[in-house]
């Protein structure tokens, strides 16, 4: 069914849509800032494993009332 799912021609219409949408001034910062949210995701993330235990969630109800 998806044995060629992604062609060359598709990665062009992706891009000549994304051009056409945002513009090729916004692109670049666009990307960088994608770029800088991926590289914190990346370390809370490696904070999380290193620490070991995640954080609890917040309750939406206080029970010491």
């Amino acid at each position: 069914m998806f044995r060629n799912a992604l062609e060359p021609w598709h990665v062009l219409v992706v891009v000549l849509v994304m051009v056409a949408l945002f513009g090729s001034k916004k692109l670049p910062d666009t990307a960088r800032a994608l770029g800088k949210s991926l590289r914190i995701l990346k370390s809370e993330t490696k904070a999380l494993k290193e620490d070991g235990t995640p954080d609890p969630a917040p309750s939406a109800v206080d029970s010491t009332r």
